[in-house]
């Protein structure tokens, strides 16, 4: 690799991999999740990621290049993790919280993902890819919040109390700590 080109055609078949991968685990979480509106944003998210990966073909079409060919590595080993969390047996809602944990780390290295083509479309002076790619990032960061706010207003509060800490974090909340750096 020689040029800031090919590592941007580079980035992008590897992000439409990575989509292309989450197009077929989607419905598995669906499927698995039991929290109603967190099947809805999984639905919801696998029409966005199907439009992601429809947007990516298009901008590679247009710089003349195919995104096929490339296996995301990294999606392939985060799809792995999530498929643990389908498999665990327990309380429905903790499944949901381990669902969820599954599915923020695949946001997460989503964000990633397209904030670097994006920086390197920009560099490039690429002012439809900056464009395309900045509307996937925005996509996913909502997404990244809205898997947070469905944790920790339904899935939290549809789990059993657990007591199991509360004398320690009574504990620290009592002390005045204060933290020292040498």
């Amino acid at each position: 690799m020689n040029t800031l080109r090919e590592l941007f055609v580079d980035q992008i078949k590897d992000i439409y991999s990575a989509e292309q991968q989450l197009i077929k685990a989607l419905p598995k979480m669906v499927k698995r999740a039991s929290c109603k509106s967190l099947k809805q944003g999984f639905t919801d998210h696998l029409s966005e990621t199907e439009e992601q990966a429809k947007r990516l073909e298009s901008l590679a079409s247009s710089l003349n290049f195919n995104v096929p060919g490339k296996k995301c590595k990294a999606m392939e080993g985060l799809i792995a993790e999530g498929k643990d969390a389908l498999e665990i047996t327990g309380d429905d809602a903790v499944i949901d919280a381990a669902i969820i944990a599954a599915a923020q780390r695949v946001e997460h290295y989503e964000i990633s993902a397209y904030g670097t083509a994006l920086a390197i479309a920009e560099r490039l002076r690429l002012s439809e890819a900056v464009n395309t790619l900045q509307q996937s990032l925005n996509e996913e960061k909502a997404t990244d919040r809205k898997l947070t706010e469905i944790c920790l207003s339904e899935v939290f509060e549809a789990m059993p109390d657990e007591d199991e800490y509360g004398d320690i974090y009574d504990e620290i909340e009592d002390e005045d700590l204060e933290l020292t750096i040498p």
